[in-house]
C-alpha cells in the first residue's frame, strides 16, 4: 500500500499481512453485539439480536435448519449483507467504519460454488486479491506458489491450468488458496465442501483441519452437516430461527450435555462413538510398545479410526506411530472404551 493511503485503508492495515510462510498472521477476535437484520417489507427479522464472541484463531461452525439465518449472519461480518442494527468488530475495529470493498479484501471468503473465474488461470485466480492490494509481481508469484504447495497442488503442474482442467476437489483447494492469498486473520466459509462427493468431502475436511491447526485463522464455517461441525469446529453454535443461539459450546460439551431436545436432535444417536472422533490417538497416555505384528495407526488418527482398526483386524492392541515413522507406544481396546466414556480425559 502507498504511504498516502486514505484514513479508512490505514485503519485496516493492522489486518494486512506480509507474504511468506514465516510471517503468517494468526486469527483476530470477531465480536458481534446485538446484531439484527430486517429486510424491507418483512415484519419479522431474519436475524434478531445476535451476540457472540469468536476467539482469535478458532473455527466456529454455525449449524441449524435451512432458512434460520446462518448465512445471513455470516455475511454481515464482511458486509455482503448490511446489518440493520448492532455492532461487529474484528480485533476491536468496527467493520461498519471501514470501506466495505477494502474490508472484503482482508477477509477470506469460500463458498460451495467455489466461484473461480473460468477465463483466468489458477495462478491468476489466486493472485486476484493481492493484485487488488497492489502487491508487486514477484511477491504475488511467490505467494501463489506458496499457497499451491500449502493446499497440496504442485505449482509447476497447476499454476498455468484453468479451472475446467481440475477436478471438483482440486477446484475447492484453489478456492481455499485464493481465500488465504492476502493471509487474512479471518475467513468466512459457506458450506465450502457441500458440492463434493462424500469421499472427496471427507478428504478435504481432514486436509483443511490439518491446515487450520497450522494457520490458526479465525473462521466462521456454515454447515448443515453435524458430523462436519464435529470434525472441524473448535466450537459449534447450534442456531434456531432468526439465528437465535440455542447452544454455543465445544463439540465435546455439546455431545456430552446437549442443552435441550432441539440440540439433541442434531446430536442424534451414538454420542459416545461420535466423541471418539474428537480425540487423537497421540493425545492419550500410550501403553509401552512391545507387541510385534500388530496393526499401526497414525498418532493423528481419531479414536474412532483406532476403534475401526481394532475391530476390522480383530485385535485388542494397535501400535501408534509418529509422522517420522517411530512407534510412540500402543493403545488397547479398554483405553479406547474408557476415553469414550470420559471424553478423552486421562
Amino acid at each position: 500500500m502507498s504511504d498516502h493511503a486514505s484514513p479508512t485503508v490505514t485503519a485496516q492495515q493492522s489486518w494486512s499481512i506480509t507474504a511468506g510462510a514465516n510471517d503468517t498472521r494468526h486469527g483476530a477476535c470477531i465480536e458481534l453485539t446485538d446484531v439484527s437484520k430486517t429486510y424491507p417489507g418483512q415484519e419479522e427479522a431474519a436475524v434478531e439480536s445476535f451476540s457472540m464472541v469468536i476467539p482469535a484463531g478458532e473455527l466456529v461452525c454455525f449449524i441449524g435448519p435451512s432458512g434460520c439465518g446462518k448465512t445471513t449472519t455470516m455475511k454481515m461480518v464482511n458486509r455482503l449483507i448490511e446489518p440493520s442494527s448492532g455492532r461487529i468488530t474484528i480485533d476491536g475495529q468496527d467493520v461498519l467504519s471501514l470501506n466495505p470493498h477494502q474490508l472484503r479484501r482482508r477477509i477470506g471468503y469460500v463458498i460451495q460454488q467455489i466461484g473461480l473465474l473460468p477465463h483466468m488461470t489458477i495462478a491468476d485466480n489466486i493472485a486476484l486479491v493481492p493484485r487488488m492490494l497492489g502487491w508487486d509481481r514477484r511477491k504475488t508469484a511467490m505467494r501463489v506458489d506458496e499457497l499451491l504447495d500449502l493446499v497440496g497442488l504442485e505449482p509447476d503442474r497447476y499454476r498455468s491450468r484453468y479451472p475446467r482442467q481440475l477436478s471438483g476437489g482440486q477446484q475447492q483447494r484453489v478456492g481455499v488458496a485464493r481465500a488465504l492469498a492476502a493471509d487474512p486473520p479471518a475467513m468466512l466459509m459457506d458450506e465450502p465442501f457441500g458440492a463434493t462427493d462424500p469421499i472427496t468431502r471427507e478428504r478435504l475436511q481432514n486436509e483443511f483441519r490439518a491446515l487450520q491447526q497450522r494457520l490458526r485463522k479465525t473462521i466462521i464455517f456454515v454447515t448443515h452437516d453435524f458430523e462436519e461441525a464435529l470434525r472441524l469446529g473448535d466450537r459449534i453454535a447450534v442456531l434456531g430461527e432468526r439465528s437465535r443461539i440455542i447452544q454455543y459450546d465445544t463439540p465435546d460439551r455439546i455431545l456430552a450435555a446437549p442443552a435441550n431436545d432441539y440440540v439433541r436432535s442434531f446430536v442424534g444417536g451414538q454420542a459416545a462413538i461420535k466423541r471418539l472422533g474428537l480425540i487423537r490417538a497421540g493425545d492419550l497416555n500410550l501403553l509401552p510398545a512391545g507387541f510385534d505384528g500388530i496393526p499401526t495407526v497414525s498418532d493423528n488418527a481419531s479414536l474412532r479410526d483406532v476403534l475401526d482398526t481394532l475391530v476390522s483386524h480383530r485385535t485388542r492392541r494397535v501400535a501408534v506411530r509418529a509422522a517420522d515413522g517411530t512407534v510412540r507406544g500402543e493403545l488397547d481396546f479398554d483405553t479406547v472404551a474408557l476415553a469414550a466414556d470420559s471424553g478423552g480425559e486421562r
